[in-house]
This record gives C-alpha cells, structure tokens and sequence, in this order.
C-alpha cells in the first residue's frame, strides 16, 4: 500500500512539473509569434519600400527602355501608376504609425464619415501601423474609445465621433477642457 502511494504521488509531481513546463512552453510560443508578426509587418514594409525606390530609380532613367523591359518579363505593361500605387500602398501601411488608438481611431472615423465597430477599427488601425497589445485587443479599443470624450457609442462595440469643438481635439485633448 505504501509503494502505491509513493507511485501516486510521484505521478502527481510528475504532471505538475508537465503542466508548469507546458504554461512556460505556450508563453514563449506567444511571445515568438508576436515577434513573427512583427517581423512580417516589417518584412512587408521594407518589400513596400523597396518597390518604391525601385520605382523611383526607373523613372529617374532617361529612358523608359529598361522599364519596359523589366515589365515585359513580369508580364505587365509599365504605367506610371505603379509608382503611385506603391506609394498608396506605403502610407497605408503607414497610416496611424505613432499615434494612440484614440488619435488614430478619430482620423479613421474622420475619414469613414461613419461609425465604425471596434473589430473593423482595430483591423484598419493595425493595418495602418497602430501596434494594440493585449489578449483582447478589440476590447482594449473599445475600452479605449469609451474613455474619450471625442467618441460615441451607438451600439455594442460601435463608435461615432461626437461634434469636435477645435484642432485640440485631434490632439488627444477632451473638448469638455480636461
């Protein structure tokens, strides 16, 4: 009876020690894949950039026989929107690097003329640059939009912006004065 219980508790220990090692084992999973995604974001953006300087290189050439070569072997025709597009493409990418969620979520809503659902926010301001963190990142701009006075909710997760007063408030500050 007593080998029985050392084997039981030996085993207990054992699947303790598994279970801390797996937690341990997940969070560095999550920490590796938050870095993989910015690591992508990046890539993206210096592809993004790259193809804009090479755009410019080819119409800085005196002659658009090169470019027409290179896109004949791309299979395309050379435009010159191809360098607007590129550049269409960076600053959308762009858009909202460095501001808050606030700040950003007020150009966005801005610019859509519409209210918007905290989902559909936070997709286009990760697409334009802003970085959320967090496990529940469309609750933490929901949170976020509630807190500011700039903003409205109109239903579950949906935002419009209130009336602005001046060019304070794309600055971050409350038209109320605080």
């Amino acid at each position: 009876m007593e080998d029985f219980k050392d084997i039981i508790t030996g085993l207990e220990q054992r699947i303790h020690v598994y279970k801390s090692k797996l937690q341990e084992l997940q969070k560095k999973r999550e920490k590796i894949e938050d870095e993989i995604k910015t690591v992508k974001k990046y890539l993206e953006l210096a592809e993004t950039l790259y193809r804009v300087e090479i755009e410019k290189v080819k119409w800085a050439q005196p002659s658009n026989q090169l470019t027409s070569e290179v896109e004949k072997e791309k299979g395309g025709k050379p435009t010159s929107e191809g360098h607007d597009h590129s550049k269409e493409i960076l600053l959308e990418k762009t858009k909202y690097a460095g501001l808050s969620v606030p700040q950003a979520t007020f150009l966005l809503l801005k610019e859509a003329g519409k209210p918007l659902h905290a989902k559909e926010i936070y997709q286009k301001l990760t697409e334009g640059g802003v970085r959320i963190r967090g496990k529940t990142p469309v609750t933490s701009v929901a949170i976020s939009l509630s807190r500011d006075k700039r903003f409205k909710k109109i239903a579950p997760n949906t935002f419009t912006l209130v009336e602005e007063t001046g060019p304070e408030t794309l600055l971050g500050k409350n038209p109320a004065g605080s």
